[in-house]
C-alpha cells in the first residue's frame, strides 16, 4: 500500500466559510521508529547502498516491492532524499562544486587520537581521528571533497529491517499513524 494512503484524511476548511471543506491527507502526522527497534541489531541488517540506488531500488531488492521505500527511509531517518541519501557520483561532484569554490582546499586538519582506538573499523571509519590545528604533531589535512566523500560514505551505510519483520513493522506503523 502506498505510503500516504495509510495517513488519515481530514476535512480542511479552505476559505473559513462553513461548508467549504475538502478532504485532504493529514501529512503532518509523524511516526518515528522506536529507538528500541533501530538499535536492536537482531532486527536489521547493515547494508551499503550501491552507487546510484534509490530508496525504491533498495526496497525492491530487499522486500520485493519498491512501495516499501518508506520503510527504508524511516529506518534510517531519511527525510530529505537529496541531503539524507547518498548521491550518485555525478550529483556528488556537482554538489561539491556548487558548495566549494575550491573542492581540493583544506577543510580541516585531523590526527589520530591519543587514547582509545588508534585505527578505524573499516575503510570508511574515521572515529579514531580528532580534528586539530595544523600545527599539532601528526596533523593531516582533509580536503573539502574528502570531507564530503566521508559524509557520503556514512550515508551509504544504512540499516535495513529484516524482511521477516516487515509485516509487523507495517502493522505497527498503520496503528500509530491512525492515532
Amino acid at each position: 500500500m502506498p505510503y500516504f494512503n495509510q495517513f488519515p484524511v481530514l476535512d480542511y476548511n479552505l476559505s473559513g466559510v462553513n461548508g467549504n471543506t475538502k478532504e485532504v491527507t493529514d501529512i503532518w502526522r509523524r511516526v518515528k521508529v522506536r529507538s528500541k527497534i533501530v538499535n536492536n541489531v537482531s532486527l536489521y541488517d547493515k547494508f551499503d547502498v550501491p552507487e546510484g540506488d534509490s530508496p525504491e531500488t533498495v526496497a525492491y531488492k530487499i522486500y520485493g516491492d519498491a512501495e516499501y521505500f518508506w520503510v527504508v527511509c524511516l529506518m534510517n531517518n531519511v527525510v530529505n532524499r537529496y541531503y539524507d541519501w547518498p548521491l550518485d557520483e555525478y550529483n556528488f561532484q556537482q554538489f561539491v562544486t556548487d558548495k566549494y569554490s575550491n573542492p581540493g582546499a583544506t577543510h580541516h586538519f585531523e590526527r589520530v587520537q591519543d587514547s582509545g582506538p588508534q585505527k578505524g573499523d573499516g575503510p570508511a571509519d574515521y572515529s579514531h581521528m580528532l580534528e586539530c590545528n595544523e600545527t599539532d604533531t601528526g596533523a593531516q589535512s582533509v580536503s573539502n571533497i574528502e570531507h564530503e566523500r566521508r559524509l557520503q560514505d556514512k550515508k551509504r551505510q544504512i540499516k535495513l529491517l529484516q524482511p521477516n519483520y516487515l509485516n509487523n513493522f507495517i502493522d505497527e506503523f498503520r496503528r500509530l499513524i491512525a492515532q
